[in-house]
């Protein structure tokens, strides 16, 4: 009996037990696996969106220093011109002073004689109640009384004639006063027009170059300057134009001269092509200093765009050398873009 119930026991399967629990922590490792899948989805759309919108906050954030930097460069260019206004009123308060003093001065002149006349007047009067008290007058009292009377008929005639001089003086002073107000408010409105006029050119030609050059993306803007690199332009330690350079350049000119023919001659615009290097010296019989690369850089690119049609009195080229870096430091990046040529259109 005790045999054969070893044996009942010993036939008892366990691996189905085994298999449920198998199953069981299967299914629970893959529904944890699950969850992580649908969380990591979740988590990288959240982070999708953020730097979308924190891509879309730094354009919108680039495009207000950008309308600052417009609008500080108007109002300094306003203020300028504002100063001149004021200088040149200043110059005419000056000039209406000096008349003023010379009225006076006049006035007085006149005053003096004035008083010279009645003198001669109160002693002719008394020369005559002197006459008149005697029976007879000597020649020589006559003589007298006829130059008397000659002197201040003579100065009768010279008061009435300074009189007269100084009412026309007055006259035309009040003239040429409302004159030169007219003309200093009609200089301030037409200097007005004209800034107005040239920022919209301006503007027409910033857009639109934009638009043009922005697939580029190693072309920057800065406030009203378009910024292009040298490496774009020329090669290393180089002032001749490179075939790339040429064409971004061709870009341009093209914009360039469509703007240039609606500007009117009586606006003295100027398109500004500044050359810029980084701060690593060099020194070659063609280019001892930074100074003579930069100066020739935005010399060359002067050159092409008069070889395109662009009206040569209408550029100017300048070199700055390192002297004015856009990026601090030395790093590659830093240097890359601080060598550049920049370009912009105001006026002279």
């Amino acid at each position: 009996m005790i045999g054969s119930k070893r044996r009942a026991r010993s036939t008892i399967n366990v691996w189905p037990g085994y298999v449920d629990a198998l199953s069981a922590l299967l299914m629970l490792i893959i529904f944890m696996l699950l969850i992580y899948v649908v969380s990591q989805l979740y988590l990288s759309q959240t982070l999708s969106d953020r730097n979308m919108e924190l891509a879309r906050l730094n354009d919108r954030l680039n495009d207000i220093s950008r309308l600052l930097g417009l609008e500080k460069d108007k109002n300094t260019r306003l203020q300028s011109q504002l100063q001149a206004s004021l200088t040149r009123n200043e110059e005419m308060q000056m000039r209406f002073e000096s008349v003023r003093n010379q009225l006076m001065q006049q006035s007085a002149d006149a005053q003096a004689q004035a008083e010279r006349l009645d003198a001669l007047s109160q002693a002719v009067e008394e020369r005559d109640r002197a006459l008149d008290e005697k029976d007879e007058l000597s020649a020589s009292q006559q003589a007298m009384i006829l130059r008397l009377s000659n002197q201040i008929a003579a100065l009768e005639y010279q008061l009435q004639q300074i009189s007269a001089a100084l009412k026309l003086q007055e006259q035309q002073t009040a003239e040429k006063e409302a004159e030169l107000e007219d003309v200093s408010r009609r200089l301030n409105t037409l200097l007005a027009e004209r800034v107005n006029e040239l920022e919209q050119y301006q503007s027409e030609f910033f857009a639109r170059l934009r638009k043009i050059l922005e697939e580029n993306e190693n072309i920057r803007v800065v406030g009203d300057r378009f910024l292009l690199p040298s490496e774009l332009l020329f090669a290393s330690g180089s002032a001749q134009l490179g075939e790339a350079g040429q064409n971004e350049l061709d870009k341009l000119a093209n914009v360039l001269l469509d703007v240039v023919k609606r500007i009117p001659e009586d606006i003295d615009w100027i398109l500004r092509i500044d050359g810029h290097t980084d701060v690593i010296p060099i020194n070659t019989p063609q280019f001892p200093s930074n100074w003579e690369l930069s100066t020739a850089r935005a010399v060359a690119v002067v050159r092409y765009l008069a070889d395109q049609g662009v009206p040569e009195r209408r550029m100017v080229a300048a070199g700055f050398g390192e002297f004015f870096p856009v990026a601090e430091g030395i790093t590659q990046e830093a240097l890359r873009q601080n060598r550049r040529i920049e370009l912009k259109l105001t006026d002279r």
